[in-house]
């Protein structure tokens, strides 16, 4: 019997944190036109002639931390969602694991689904906001490589699943763990983006960026904007586990170059949190479906220390979905 395709695919981890692996990796991601979204000749020799060089070495270091007897956490905790999704639906379905960047690549994935005669495919980008830079990426390049074949399968897309119930339990179920009432405050410190993609998607041109609270609720203009999904992300786990307005702040981390990005920066509200006095925060990383470099060492080191030496006490990451068998339950239902 025929079964139905499924492919998840996530960012991409170097092959190890050696600096060759880490500059092959960082070379395949920041060149892709969704990412840096400038002209082509600009983009090359920024990447390849002043980033991969300079910041290969400093972010192996960082790799280096995180890894473990498992090797890349992303790379470890997605291929156990794969492995757990195609336990949970046994026979009638081929599920297939892949990275945007790196291995195992988009390409060999669904090599493996056409050689199984799957009748048709279903692409889970494993982003649950919507960014060109992420989702967009997956989209346009699944596309480029199934447009080669002689014969093309039914093939369908999950544009996001920010406010996906499954997904916000599991979020607030981890943070339970760590006491919440405990905390002098919470954050929703999501994934970067330069706010010239944010622009991008705005196809009316008159809306986003207009004022200070326009991706504050999500409606039919910025129903696609990265920020407002994730702002509606926020305010679900915030309603899940009973936190007024004034008890979290969504912010923005990992910002590259001088340009502006999405704000408000994390590492300023940390600032301001410390100037009032809080001690102790609970921070939520919803743009991730599994711990990474940007949970394990950003947030829960480098945060950390920052705030201490800003006089607070500690910053305490609240897990991703990893191996959550609800989250599985999520996809499940996604697929069906």
């Amino acid at each position: 019997m025929s079964k139905k395709g499924i492919l998840l695919v996530n960012l991409g981890t170097p092959d190890s944190p050696a600096t060759a692996d880490v500059k092959k990796y960082l070379d395949q991601f920041l060149m892709d036109e969704r990412v840096i979204d400038i002209p082509k000749l600009n983009r090359t020799l920024l990447v390849k002639g002043i980033i991969v060089p300079f910041r290969s070495p400093k972010t192996a270091k960082l790799y280096k931390e995180i890894w473990n007897e498992n090797g890349s956490p992303l790379l470890y905790y997605s291929k156990l969602q794969a492995k757990m999704l195609q336990e949970r639906l046994v026979d009638d379905y081929h599920v297939e694991l892949a990275m945007r960047y790196q291995s195992p690549s988009i390409e060999s994935a669904l090599a493996n689904l056409k050689a199984g005669l799957v009748e048709s495919i279903q692409v889970i980008p494993m982003f649950p906001q919507y960014a060109s830079a992420s989702t967009g990426s997956v989209m346009q390049l699944v596309m480029e490589l199934v447009s080669k074949w002689p014969t093309v399968p039914p093939i369908s897309f999950v544009n996001s699943f920010h406010d996906n119930e499954l997904m916000i339990k599991v979020f607030a179920e981890n943070a339970k763990k760590h006491q919440v009432e405990s905390y002098d405050h919470v954050l929703f410190s999501f994934h970067g983006l330069p706010e010239r993609q944010l622009l991008k998607c705005d196809h009316t041109g008159s809306y986003c960026l207009k004022s200070a609270d326009c991706c504050q609720t999500l409606n039919d203009t910025n129903k696609f904007c990265y920020s407002a999904q994730g702002h509606d992300t926020a305010r679900l786990i915030a309603k899940e586990l009973n936190l007024s307005k004034d008890q979290y702040t969504v912010c923005f981390q990992s910002r590259l170059g001088k340009e502006p990005w999405v704000q408000p920066y994390t590492t300023d509200v940390l600032k301001k949190l410390a100037g009032e006095g809080k001690k102790r925060l609970l921070v939520f990383s919803p743009a991730f479906v599994a711990d990474c470099l940007e949970t394990l060492y950003e947030i829960t080191v480098e945060y950390h220390e920052e705030f201490k030496a800003l006089g607070g006490e500690h910053v305490q990451l609240v897990e991703s979905l990893n191996d959550s068998p609800v989250f599985i339950e999520a996809l499940a239902g996604m697929v069906k």
